[in-house]
């Protein structure tokens, strides 16, 4: 049996939520999603919508690791609404856990359910620095406050740790 209040895919891998958002009337979470499997995988974002809370409809996937920079995963992320339109703000991942980098990505919709990812992606590349490690630089949350939009994005220093 299916739980009655909670939020499931229609199958297969599911796990963090991204992106809860209130969009036009309607609440959206999105969420990591391996549509072929049910084991961890290359990460699709999955797409429901609610207008309580309670009952969600199942919408089609809104993200694929479809492009050169999130070819191996479209990794967490947020969500925002500016000027009518829906924002995924993401990581696409390349190469890992095997090696390889993240950079953060954007999509864009008029009407909540079908996304366009944007032509300058990415929109942040990864930093590959000698500060910050490149392999872990992800998860931007981006919130609204007086009028300015801000981002914070996780990321390891270059020895591999959180630092402090």
């Amino acid at each position: 049996m299916r739980p009655k209040f909670h939020i499931t895919a229609t199958s297969n891998w599911i796990n963090d939520p991204n992106g809860v958002v209130k969009f036009k009337g309607r609440y959206h979470v999105f969420f990591q999603y391996h549509p072929h499997g049910i084991t961890w995988g290359p990460m699709h974002w999955g797409h429901v919508i609610s207008e309580d809370l309670v009952h969600w409809k199942h919408l089609p996937i809104a993200l694929r690791p479809d492009e050169s920079y999130d070819r191996d995963g479209c990794f967490s992320g947020s969500a925002i609404e500016k000027d009518g339109k829906l924002y995924l703000i993401y990581t696409g991942n390349v190469g890992l856990p095997n090696g390889g980098y993240q950079v953060q990505a954007l999509a864009v919709s008029e009407d909540g359910i079908r996304f366009t990812k944007f032509e300058g992606n990415p929109i942040l590349p990864s930093p590959n620095s000698d500060v910050i490690n490149g392999t872990d630089f992800r998860d931007p949350k981006v919130w609204k406050k007086d009028g300015k939009f801000y981002c914070v994005i996780g990321s390891k220093n270059v020895e591999g740790t959180h630092g402090q």
